[in-house]
């Protein structure tokens, strides 16, 4: 046996190739090898050396595997030196000096980037970030936002409701769906906690309209909220007008317009000076000069009544951004459905 075993080290050392090596394996490892004969002459033999020979054999086998994924090592090795020379002259040299070729990085997309660079401006200005469910209740959605069950957009053609087949939840079909807004995240931390609160709250919203240049039914939205004592309507004027001069620009002018949201009273939309023409009337602005940013105004009361707040101890205000609408005007595209088509040349301008 041990002649077999010397035999064998000897003809792997010798293999200058994987081709080579791998006969030698066949030869002494194969099914049909000369291990596996010995192997099989085991049944020959009495109990006591049957376990003598055959622990005897299988150290033998054991050496030679060893010994084969070893010389296997120095054979990878030897081929990728010699692929990595510099054979001066030669057809297929390689020229290991010549720097490697070049590979692109991977970019946040640019919906991510002004997503996160609304949130850096209202956390450098004091507000903290909220989450909450994509999937809301009824309740949350609209009810605690005062939105009452008539309002247009409790309507179906306006609304992803969501139809459930688990009996065990005690919800009924009509009181799931998608969130129209963020909004429903600013009850769900008031219900926790008491003010003073200055929130923010991004993420995904949906609405059941046809997709165009300036809709789609899947958007991203962040909404703010501030409640405290005395927190006035100039609080508000003053965070969105850094907010604005922040995004686009220490020159550039906003103005508030009267507006109606349920859930605000005062309601208010907010217009900044058309980045294209600078104020003086295009087809994008409408030759008005402004362009519509955002909806804000102080929370109304009957929402405070919803979460257990003193109407007459606290105030507070909300608002509400589009990040498509925002990073449309910013990076000057004039087609939301871009942000979607994942269109390679259009994501890596940004």
């Amino acid at each position: 046996m041990k002649g077999i075993e010397k035999n064998a080290i000897e003809e792997i050392s010798k293999s200058q190739t994987q081709e080579e090596l791998e006969r030698v394996r066949l030869k002494y490892l194969g099914r049909k090898g000369i291990i596996t004969e010995k192997l099989s002459e085991l049944s020959k033999l009495a109990l006591p050396e049957k376990k003598t020979v055959g622990r005897e054999i299988n150290t033998i086998k054991k050496n030679i595997t060893y010994a084969i994924e070893k010389q296997f090592i120095e054979i990878k090795k030897k081929n990728i030196h010699e692929a990595s020379r510099c054979y001066i002259g030669t057809k297929n040299a390689i020229d290991i000096t010549l720097p490697g070729k070049p590979f692109d990085f991977g970019k946040l997309h640019p919906l991510t980037q002004i997503m996160n660079e609304v949130k850096d401006i209202f956390v450098n200005l004091g507000f903290n970030i909220a989450t909450g469910p994509e999937i809301e209740t009824d309740y949350y959605n609209f009810t605690a936002l005062n939105i009452p069950k008539d309002h247009p957009s409790r309507d179906l053609q306006d609304t992803f409701y969501v139809a459930i087949k688990n009996e065990k939840l005690k919800i009924k079909n009509e009181d799931l769906l998608l969130r129209t807004h963020t909004s429903p995240v600013q009850v769900r931390v008031m219900e926790k906690q008491k003010p003073p609160i200055r929130i923010i709250a991004p993420g995904k919203v949906y609405r059941h309209e046809a997709v165009d240049a300036s809709h789609s039914f899947v958007f991203h939205q962040v909404e703010g909220l501030a409640v405290d004592t005395d927190v006035t309507f100039a609080d508000l004027k003053a965070v969105l007008e850094i907010f604005v001069k922040k995004m686009f620009g220490e020159n550039v002018p906003s103005r508030f317009r009267p507006s109606f949201f349920p859930f605000t009273e005062p309601s208010a939309e907010v217009d900044m000076q058309c980045l294209i023409c600078k104020g003086i009337g295009c087809s994008v602005c409408k030759q008005t000069g402004w362009v519509e940013l955002l909806g804000c105004g102080m929370v109304n009361p009957k929402v405070f009544k919803s979460v257990g707040y003193d109407t007459e101890k606290y105030t507070g205000y909300a608002f509400g951004i589009g990040i498509e609408r925002v990073a449309m005007l910013k990076l000057g595209i004039d087609n939301m459905r871009l942000f979607y088509e994942n269109d390679l040349d259009f994501l890596s301008q940004f």
